[in-house]
Order: structure tokens, then sequence, then C-alpha cells
């Protein structure tokens, strides 16, 4: 089994698997619990993304207004790159930067239980 590649074009055939779009709503979870912010999920994995894509980009846009710190911590513990973010913004136009902030986010924790799921079954 090889590590898989994840960009823009493949992204969505591991969105399609439930196990692996829960674990990574729990991985965003954590990440943000470290750091005192609560994030949901209702259980719809159809609109999964979508509702947690919404909900960074609503604590992002609060933590850039009060609390940019911690904001950098938070991306700091997901290991979010200036480069990542860039190359976000450059694959998706239509992101401001809350939302590339957001997506990244998402696939960086992702690319987290991916890989978890790789290197257990070696």
């Amino acid at each position: 089994m090889n590590l898989p590649e994840l960009h823009k074009n493949n992204i969505d055939q591991y969105l399609d698997k439930e196990e692996i779009i829960l674990a990574t709503i729990q991985q965003i979870m954590k990440d943000f619990g470290m750091f005192g912010l609560e994030i949901t999920f209702s259980g719809d994995i159809s609109h999964a993304y979508h509702e947690m894509h919404s909900q960074l980009t609503q604590q992002v846009d609060l933590l850039i207004v009060r609390d940019a710190g911690r904001l950098y911590s938070i991306l700091y513990q997901v290991d979010i790159s200036n480069k990542a973010l860039e190359k976000t913004q450059q694959e998706n136009p239509e992101f401001n930067l809350v939302e590339a902030i957001a997506h990244q986010i998402i696939e960086r924790d992702l690319k987290k239980v991916l890989t978890r799921r790789y290197f257990s079954s070696l």
C-alpha cells in the first residue's frame, strides 16, 4: 500500500468514505479542543465538508480579530505552512484567506488520518 498523494483533483475520493470523514472530523475537534475551541458535527456525512468548512471559517475569522496568537498556535499544531495556504488560494481563487485557511485545516487533518491508516496497516 502506497501513501496516498492528496491534491485538489483526488481529495473527493477520500471524502466519500464515512470512516475517514468521521476520523478527520474527530481530528479537527481534537486540534481545536486543545485550544479551548469547540467544533461540533451534526452527523450528516453528505454535508460534512461544508459543515466543517463553515464552522472553521467562522472560528478562524473570529480568531483573526480577537486572538491571532491562538490562531497561529492552531495553525502550528495542525501544521499549515504559508506555502500550503498560497497553493490553496491559487487552486481555489473563489476562497478568501479565511476560507483558504479553513480548507487547509480540513485537508491537513485528512492527511493526518490517511497517514495514520497507512502506517497502521504496515
